[in-house]
């Protein structure tokens, strides 16, 4: 098997030294070259033409984000971003990066060699399969969808995992004040949920939270579940929807699980919900989603030329659990039609 072409970019040497050690380890992995800074790693992806690129954000001379903006219209290439805990992650991804991971502290060996081997290392593997392409501006665009229908006992549940940042954004950008609530898991570090939801919260005209339990699911709003090892599911209390974050082990992987969520919309709301699933790798999330079609719920699947990774998508598709598979760019427009049908 052909071997993973990786050109690390960061300027601490001790850190820089440990990935190259650590990523060498992996026989998948062939770390063909390293840069300190954005115009050293130029240089050194025309020389190595690496199959993917981990980059700091934080980087001497330019950062990281103002790299990629410059990078990727010119010379398309897979990211991933190491972050320290910041919002600038999410520029990064809005620039053009596939994913990113939580920078650890090095003061610690044996973590961040667990870290190398259980994070980075996976997040490579998923990044050298994601679909790139020429980045294009972006116009914010709120498409005017309206609900006819009362909003009462209604509720849309979606999940994503790898480019789902961007596909949320894009989704919820569509959805109006008349959108009925919003569940999310987004397969994310602990802390960075916070900050996406705050992000997402001040471009769209929803309003965005990072769910906690007992919040109310309202019409209008948005709750995502926190990142780390929680899982969200939905309950019913008097009459009402909200939202419980319990601990609980990892389910496919993944702690909050989109399988655990949608499981519970399926359970609790049946027949009122209407269930999305967007871009990841695995299949987190497809048996949930049967679970909703099975109960009565609607369900929408992002479709192959929209998405990053084609993952959690096929699978769920492969399944039977997708009733309409969509652009990304339709999937707020096919939620409005959808509920519209439902009483």
């Amino acid at each position: 098997m052909q071997r993973i072409r990786v050109l690390v970019v960061e300027d601490s040497i001790v850190f820089r030294e440990l990935l190259v050690q650590n990523l060498s380890k992996d026989p998948a992995i062939q770390v063909v070259g390293t840069a300190r800074d954005p115009f050293e790693a130029r240089d050194k992806i025309l020389e190595y033409k690496p199959d993917v690129m981990t980059l700091d954000v934080e980087l001497p001379r330019m950062s990281g984000i103002e790299f990629l903006r410059k990078l990727m219209p010119q010379y398309p290439l897979r990211v991933v971003v190491i972050s320290s805990l910041s919002d600038k992650v999410f520029d990064a991804m809005q620039a053009g990066a596939v994913d990113f991971v939580a920078k650890p502290s090095v003061s610690n060996r044996s973590q961040l060699e667990e870290f190398i081997k259980n994070e980075l290392l996976v997040k490579i593997k998923i990044a050298s399969t994601a679909k790139i392409g020429s980045i294009k501006k972006k116009v914010l665009v709120q498409t005017e969808n309206h609900l006819s229908v009362q909003n009462n006992g209604l509720i849309v549940a979606i999940g994503a995992s790898t480019g789902g940042t961007e596909a949320i954004l894009e989704v919820v950008k569509g959805y109006g004040t008349d959108i009925p609530g919003i569940v999310v898991v987004q397969h994310m570090p602990p802390g960075f949920t916070a900050m996406y939801a705050k992000r997402v919260n001040d471009i769209c005209r929803i309003q965005v939270k990072e769910a906690e339990t007992g919040d109310r699911v309202l019409p209008g709003q948005m709750l995502i579940a926190p990142g780390g090892d929680r899982h969200m599911q939905l309950v019913k209390v008097n009459g009402s929807y909200q939202v419980e974050c319990k601990r609980g082990p990892k389910v496919n992987g993944h702690c909050p699980s989109v399988d655990v969520l949608f499981d519970s919309v399926a359970k609790v709301a049946g027949n009122k919900a209407v269930g999305i699933i967007l871009t990841g790798m695995g299949g987190d999330g497809a048996k949930g989603l049967l679970a909703m079609r099975k109960a009565g719920a609607r369900t929408i699947g992002q479709d192959e030329s929209t998405c990053v990774v084609y993952g959690m998508p096929k699978v769920a598709y492969d399944l039977g659990a997708v009733e309409h598979q969509e652009k990304l760019s339709d999937i707020a427009g096919r939620t409005y039609a959808l509920l519209n049908k439902m009483r």
